[in-house]
């Protein structure tokens, strides 16, 4: 490994940058097309692009734990379904805030099922993100819809999934990994197309012949996303975890950012305070439980 946290920051931080662009236009994907139809074609896209640098590169796929791998697949894939999902409803940013409460549902799934005992900071950060999640979402009572709150059960099945890589997938190989989870969300593509079927919207629509405009969306959704994995890991090869890791919620400003730029979507001052509050909980999660390994 490399200790170069500077360089490891810059790549970090360019891969939340490009997710934080191609997902904005998933708003333009639940206008043409369903979700499940989105997803079936981007893993055929994802598939043929790491096939054909398989081939060039002479590399060979290599999976150590099945089982791991599929658990965590199945859990990561039902987080990105869900943050897709709310994608076609939702900003960007009030969907990332959500998703980026992982580490609060670590910290409580930790607790709760693995017995871990916390101290007062960390349960000071759990209330920090909470707040924050409350103030990005901002639900009005008199309004309230069940999909305000599809971000955060993202982040739930997220942080099941960031508990699996440790406990099961801990040595396999970044595109096994990849490729676990992008595979899972074309099953679930096709299941949706299955299931659905006859419906009128994005969510509920099956089958949905791809327009110039959805294939063009959809492979620059598969470009984004696997240069964004391959440059978040390369980031985590220059340096360690823990002095880059607070680089991710870099997101949540990418995400506001181009929601603004592109379609006018603009967070309120209370807005912006919740994702700085969810950024400063996760960082201070983060950093207690690096903490905590050291001693």
């Amino acid at each position: 490994m490399d200790n170069r946290p500077a360089f490891a920051a810059l790549h970090i931080l360019a891969a939340m940058a490009v997710l934080g662009f191609v997902d904005q236009y998933v708003k333009l994907l639940a206008q043409e097309t369903s979700l499940w139809s989105f997803h079936i074609l981007r893993t055929i896209m994802i598939w043929a692009i790491v096939g054909a640098w398989l081939l060039v590169t002479g590399r060979r796929l290599r999976v150590r734990n099945w089982r791991g791998l599929i658990g965590r697949s199945a859990s990561m894939s039902t987080a990105m379904i869900i943050y897709f999902g709310a994608l076609g409803f939702l900003p960007v940013a009030q969907v990332a805030a959500g998703l980026f409460t992982a580490p609060i549902w670590v910290l409580v799934f930790s607790v709760a099922f693995f017995g871990l005992r916390i101290g007062p900071i960390r349960v000071l950060a759990v209330a920090m993100g909470f707040a924050g999640v409350v103030l990005v979402l901002s639900p009005d009572p008199a309004t309230v819809s069940p999909f305000v709150f599809l971000p955060a059960l993202a982040g739930a099945f997220y942080a099941l999934a960031v508990i699996a890589t440790r406990e099961w997938c801990a040595g396999e190989g970044a595109v096994e990994l990849a490729l676990g989870i992008f595979t899972f969300m074309g099953l679930w593509g096709v299941g949706g197309v299955l299931v659905m079927g006859h419906g009128t919207d994005y969510l509920t629509l099956g089958w949905v012949s791809p327009t110039p405009l959805v294939l063009g969306l959809s492979l620059l959704q598969a470009v984004g996303s696997l240069l964004g994995v391959v440059l978040l890991t390369r980031g985590y090869q220059l340096a360690e975890a823990s002095l880059v890791s607070v680089f991710e919620y870099s997101l949540l400003l990418f995400s506001a950012v181009f929601g603004w730029l592109i379609w006018g979507d603009m967070l309120g001052p209370l807005g912006f305070a919740g994702l700085a509050l969810i950024a400063c909980a996760g960082s201070l999660i983060a950093l207690r439980g690096e903490r905590r390994a050291a001693a």
